[in-house]
Order: C-alpha cells, then sequence, then structure tokens
C-alpha cells in the first residue's frame, strides 16, 4: 500500500516496493500542478542563499498583506500556515467541536485532526448515484445537531464543489463552517466561488487555502486560514513559533506576483482534463464528475480488479496511482489519478490498458509483469 502515511506522492515508499529510483516514477497519485514551479519561484530558490543565515518574519507581514490586498480582507483575517494541514489542526483546536459532520469521502486530515481534539466524527455519506455531490438530501441527513461541518470544495477525492448556498443555509441556521478551498484555484471561476470575503468577518466561517498545489511547490509547506479576526487571534495563540519558514514566505510572495502563471493553468486544466476523462471512459471505467486537477474513477466489478491490484500493477510499470478505497465511504473498486500534461496522460492511459487487458478474471491474477 502506497498510502501507508494516509497520503499520495509518497516515493520513498513506491521505491521500497517497486525497486529503482524516484526519478523512475511517473506520479499520478498527488495533485500538483505539471506546469510549476512559476519562474519566479525558481529565481527565490536560486537566490536564497543570501538570506538564509536571517530569521523568518514571525508574523509572516510581508505575504500576509499581499494575500489581503489580493482578496480584499483585512489584514488581521489572515494567517499563514505551514500548509493547509497546520491550519486544519490549528482551528479544530480552537473550535473543539463535540462532534464534526464531514462528508465521506472528503479528505482524511479534517476526520484525524477532530479525533486528535477529543471530538466524534459523524460521516455523512455522499452518494454514487448523486454522483457524490453534498446536496440538500446530504445536509438534511444529519438529525442531531454538529458542532461544526467539515468542507472540501472542491472536495477531495471526488472533485465536486460544495454549493455556497448550501454552506450560507448551514451557517444561517446556526451551524459552524470549515471550508478547505485548497484547489479552488483549479477552477475557472474559483474566485467567484470562494467565500473568502464572507470567512473574514463571519466569526462561524473558516476558509482555508493551500498555496503547495497550484504553484507545485509540495516540498515548502505553505498555506493560509481567512477567518474573523477574533478567530485568527485564536489559531495564532496556538499555532508554533516560526511555524512557516522564511522560504516559503518568499515563495509565496513571489508566486502571487505572477499572474500570467494561472492563465497558463487554467488553459491546459480546460484540454486536458475532460480529455483524460473522455480516455478513462472509453477503457470502461466510471468516471465521475468533478472541476478539479484529479478524476475519481472505478472499477468494472466484472474485472476482478480491486484498487490495490490497480496501483500495485500500475507501480510496476513506474506509473502511481492513488487507492481511492481508503477514503471513508468508497469501496474497493475506487481510484483516483491526478490529470497531467498531455504526453503523461497518454502514458498512464497506456499502462491502464495494459492492465485492464491482463488476465483479471482471477482478481488480479497477471499483474506481477513489469
Amino acid at each position: 500500500m502506497l498510502e501507508r502515511f494516509g497520503h499520495g506522492g509518497d516515493l520513498l515508499t513506491a521505491q521500497e516496493a517497486f525497486g529503482g529510483t524516484a526519478a523512475d516514477f511517473l506520479d499520478f497519485s498527488s495533485n500538483m500542478n505539471p506546469l510549476g514551479p512559476p519562474q519566479a519561484v525558481l529565481a527565490v530558490i536560486q537566490d536564497y542563499a543570501r538570506i538564509i543565515t536571517a530569521y523568518p518574519d514571525p508574523a509572516s507581514r510581508r505575504l500576509i498583506a499581499k494575500l489581503a490586498s489580493l482578496h480584499g480582507v483585512p489584514e488581521e483575517s489572515v494567517l499563514i500556515g505551514n500548509g493547509a494541514a497546520e491550519l486544519i489542526d490549528l482551528i479544530i483546536r480552537v473550535k473543539q467541536p463535540k462532534a464534526a459532520a464531514v462528508p465521506a469521502p472528503s479528505f482524511i486530515e479534517y476526520s484525524d485532526a477532530v479525533h486528535k481534539a477529543g471530538g466524534q466524527v459523524w460521516n455523512v455519506p455522499l452518494l454514487e448515484e448523486e454522483q457524490f455531490a453534498f446536496n440538500e438530501r446530504a445536509a438534511d441527513s444529519v438529525e442531531a445537531r454538529p458542532s461544526l461541518w467539515i468542507f472540501g470544495s472542491p472536495n477531495n477525492p471526488t472533485g465536486r464543489r460544495v454549493e455556497p448556498a448550501l454552506i450560507r443555509r448551514l451557517l444561517d441556521d446556526g451551524h459552524t463552517v470549515v471550508l478547505d478551498e485548497a484547489f479552488i484555484d483549479f477552477m475557472p471561476d474559483g474566485e467567484a466561488a470562494t467565500l473568502i470575503k464572507e470567512a473574514a468577518v463571519h466569526e462561524r466561517l473558516t476558509v482555508l487555502r493551500s498555496m503547495t498545489k497550484f504553484y507545485a511547490v509540495p516540498g515548502i509547506r505553505l498555506g493560509y486560514a481567512i477567518a474573523h479576526p477574533d478567530v485568527v487571534r485564536g489559531m495564532r495563540w496556538l499555532q508554533v513559533p516560526w511555524s512557516v519558514n522564511s522560504l516559503a514566505q518568499a515563495i509565496g510572495e513571489a508566486a502571487l506576483e505572477d499572474s500570467g502563471f494561472a492563465e497558463r493553468t487554467l488553459e491546459w486544466l480546460a484540454a486536458e482534463r475532460p480529455y483524460l476523462a473522455e480516455q478513462l471512459g472509453r477503457l470502461g471505467l466510471r468516471v465521475y464528475p468533478g472541476e478539479a486537477n484529479y478524476i475519481l474513477f472505478s472499477l468494472p466489478t466484472e474485472t476482478g480488479l480491486t484498487a490495490g491490484d490497480l496501483q500495485r500493477a500500475m507501480g510496476r510499470k513506474g506509473v502511481l496511482i492513488r487507492d481511492a478505497s481508503l477514503f471513508a465511504g468508497l469501496g474497493s473498486q475506487y481510484c483516483r489519478v491526478a490529470v497531467k500534461l498531455r504526453r503523461d496522460n497518454d502514458r498512464l492511459l497506456a499502462a491502464l490498458q495494459a492492465c485492464l487487458a491482463s488476465d483479471t478474471g482471477k482478481a488480479g491474477a497477471g499483474l506481477e509483469v513489469k
């Protein structure tokens, strides 16, 4: 199992499982922008030796100022974090929910953070027949009143957005909401769909954003939260000092100045996501709708394959995919793949075709050949 630590993108585990070096693998198990990092970010890295001996700004003031200006919110409503994972942990520790409602499937960090804070998790099933959309039925399916709702929009692993009207309805009903918009930059109408401006003034709404996926810098942990100033103060008080290093801050500042990068990214995704989804369907896979830079699909039961079988077979061919059966609410036939450049997407498709054409009648027999 490649997700031994709960996530994709673990190249060391892949090397241990299949041999070779990290460079030998084409990684579709993590959802990074294949165009990045931007040139401005690479320039920052090359120049970093000049400032590495100085402490970082403990308050990330320049980056906060840029983000506040970009989103039109007060600086007091912005907190920089060591990736979205730290911010998820911080907001849950601030809110201390006795029970949190979490759509299933969704990012495992949500439930983990609630459990670590001593709270209960109520999984709210997203149904395959509804194409895993969070809708009025799902919102009404929780009879008791949770302390908190946690969403990803777009959701991971489904890629489906949560309609702002449903979030506002929950807020109007007195609920508290944490909204993870880590992949919203990949949506062409992301700035119109975001609830950042509302989060900056609403005491019961917090929006989390990641900068590592869109700008393809996962090795530099960087994200930010937008919330009411009182909530931001509570999160900052719990945050470990020097949480965000100076290289991450400088990369964030440089990335925000490259407006052309966002345009190129959206142009790429508008072409490649439909192409990859169509080709996956032609292989006999059931592809679910979404808007992010990754695609959820399921294997036909007649193949006799599980997601784990396919992951191992693909890994032996040097292509890593995500076993999505590990997400709560999904069965053994579900997989997730990132969207990449055309040549890489075609390599993925060729490897999938070869694996699916093997002797699958024996629940994965014949998949040992690399």
